[in-house]
C-alpha cells in the first residue's frame, strides 16, 4: 500500500497559507461555540495555542503522570501539517454532534498504529473557552474503536485480507467522469475492487470524540477529510458474523 500520504498529492502551501491566515486573524468569539472551528485555531496560532493550554499539563503514560510547564511547551500541530485527517462514528446520529454546539468536551486521539498506541488530547469548554487540560496515553486495545482499528490496521497493509473484507456488492458513489457537476453512483464488486480501492492512512490516525467516548457498535463511519483541499471520502463499515465488511464507499 502507499506511504502515508493521501496525501501525497496534498499542497503544503495551502496548508501554510491557511496557517498564516488563522495566525494572524484573532480567533473570533463565537469560534468557541463548535469544537472543530476552535481546534484548528489551536493548531495554527502558537499563541493561543499557549493561552488554552492548561499548565503544568498533565501527561498519563502507563500509570505515571508527568506535568509539562509553560515554559517547556513545543508547539503542537498534529494533522495539520499532513494535510488530512480522519474521523470514526458509530452512526449517522453520532456524527451529528460535530455540528452540536452544546458539546462541552472533546478528545483527539492520535493513533498509532504501528505501537498500538492512542495519545489523547482532552479538552473541556470551561466558562465557553475551549481548554486543552490533560494528555493520556493508552493501549489501542482499550480504545472505544479497539475492534475497528485491530480490523482496520490488516485492511489498510494486507490487499488479501482486504478483498475479502468487501461486501458482495458495495454501494459506490462519486464524481462523475463525464459531468463535473454531478455525481454517479453504482456498485463495486470484489473483482473490480482493486480499481476503486482508495489510498488509506495505516501509519498514523486522528479521530475527534465529540462528548463522551460511545461503546462501539457493529457499525462504522470512517471519514478522511483534508484540511485545505476539499478531499472528503466515506467508507462504511459493518460487523457481521464478528468480521468487518465494507459495505459503501463514497469519494
Amino acid at each position: 500500500m502507499p506511504a502515508d500520504s493521501v496525501a501525497d498529492s496534498t499542497d503544503t502551501t495551502d496548508i501554510d497559507t491557511l496557517e498564516m491566515l488563522i495566525t494572524e486573524t484573532p480567533m473570533p468569539r463565537a469560534a468557541d461555540a463548535m469544537f472543530d472551528d476552535f481546534l484548528f485555531n489551536f493548531l495554527a496560532n502558537k499563541k493561543l495555542q499557549k493561552e488554552r493550554v492548561v499548565f503544568p499539563l498533565r501527561v498519563t503514560e502507563n500509570g505515571t503522570t508527568t506535568k509539562i510547564e509553560a515554559n517547556d511547551w513545543k508547539m503542537e500541530h498534529l494533522f495539520m501539517r499532513q494535510g488530512y485527517y480522519t474521523l470514526l462514528f458509530n452512526s449517522d446520529k453520532q456524527m451529528q454532534l460535530m455540528k452540536d454546539t452544546a458539546v462541552n468536551e472533546a478528545t483527539v486521539e492520535k493513533i498509532l498504529l504501528a505501537k498500538n498506541q492512542v495519545k489523547n488530547y482532552c479538552f473541556q469548554r470551561i466558562k465557553g473557552a475551549w481548554l486543552l487540560r490533560e494528555i493520556k496515553v493508552t493501549p489501542l486495545q482499550t480504545d472505544a474503536n479497539a475492534s475497528f482499528l485491530s480490523f482496520y490496521k490488516r485492511f489498510v497493509t494486507d490487499t488479501v485480507f482486504q478483498i475479502k473484507s468487501i461486501s458482495e456488492t458495495v454501494d459506490f458513489v462519486g464524481p462523475d467522469p463525464d459531468d463535473d457537476f454531478n455525481m454517479m453512483e453504482g456498485v463495486i464488486t470484489p473483482d473490480t475492487w482493486e480499481a476503486f480501492a482508495p489510498t488509506l492512512p495505516h501509519k498514523t490516525l486522528y479521530n475527534i470524540i465529540y462528548g463522551k467516548p460511545q461503546e462501539e457498535g457493529k457499525e462504522k463511519i470512517y471519514l478522511l477529510r483534508g484540511v485545505a483541499n476539499g478531499l472528503e471520502m466515506e467508507l462504511r463499515f459493518k460487523k457481521e458474523g464478528g468480521k468487518w465488511m465494507l459495505k459503501k464507499l463514497m469519494t
